[in-house]
């Protein structure tokens, strides 16, 4: 086998030519502004929507936002009616990455948080009105006691994408085909009851489900 091909199976060889593929990308549209602002502000989202109810939302401190850079963020905890789990929904949306800032991904920020990592896989969910099921991450984490289900994915004008290197990759080629560098982090966290991280999953892909449909129309297409 080649040194060439040898080295290209080495993941973090391959993520940094991302990296670098990305910013040279971005540096080469950067004369030209790829801003995609969002269809419409994420404080509308809606409050409530398929048996969910908003009961706490919480705008981000001042130290978060800064490092973030996001130009739009949402972070609310949603439940149904009579139950006691809440579901936190949080979504971090990018209008362009030209000037540096781009999705910070969970698997950096939980466990700089004092959250350890138990489980780091995918999984796919069936959205209705959505023509194939959507991959999201799945990542389960722990602190002390507590447990923590963890789902995400990277979104941009319709593609959906849970790998982090892929999400780069796409950076390069919308960038060079399209000009638009515009992406979004959608991240749902459920706190593991005692029935077990398998009605957890169940309950975080319930929401998922709920929510996909009406998240795609404030991104642009």
């Amino acid at each position: 086998m080649s040194t060439v091909m040898t080295m290209w199976q080495n993941k973090y060889l391959r993520m940094l030519t991302v990296i670098l593929l990305a910013q040279a990308a971005l540096f080469y549209s950067g004369s030209r502004s790829d801003s995609h602002p969002l269809a419409s502000p994420l404080r509308q989202f809606p409050a409530s929507f398929a048996g969910w109810e908003v009961v706490q939302e919480g705008p981000l401190d001042k130290n978060t936002l800064d490092v973030l850079k996001a130009d739009d963020t949402m972070s609310r905890v949603y439940v149904k009616p009579g139950s006691t789990e809440g579901v936190n929904l949080f979504v971090a949306y990018f209008q362009t990455q030209q000037t540096g800032q781009t999705p910070h991904s969970p698997k950096n920020c939980l466990p700089g948080s004092g959250w350890t990592p138990t489980e780091v896989g995918t999984m796919t969910i069936a959205v209705a009105g959505v023509s194939s099921p959507i991959e999201v991450n799945k990542y389960i984490v722990s602190q002390g006691e507590k447990k923590n289900v963890v789902l995400y994915w990277y979104q941009s004008h319709g593609r959906i994408v849970a790998d982090e290197f892929k999400a780069k990759f796409y950076v390069v080629v919308d960038s060079i085909r399209y000009h638009r560098s515009d992406e979004a982090l959608v991240r749902v966290i459920v706190p593991v009851a005692p029935s077990g991280i398998e009605a957890t999953l169940d309950l975080g892909t319930d929401f998922i489900k709920a929510a996909f449909p009406k998240l795609l129309s404030y991104f642009p297409m």
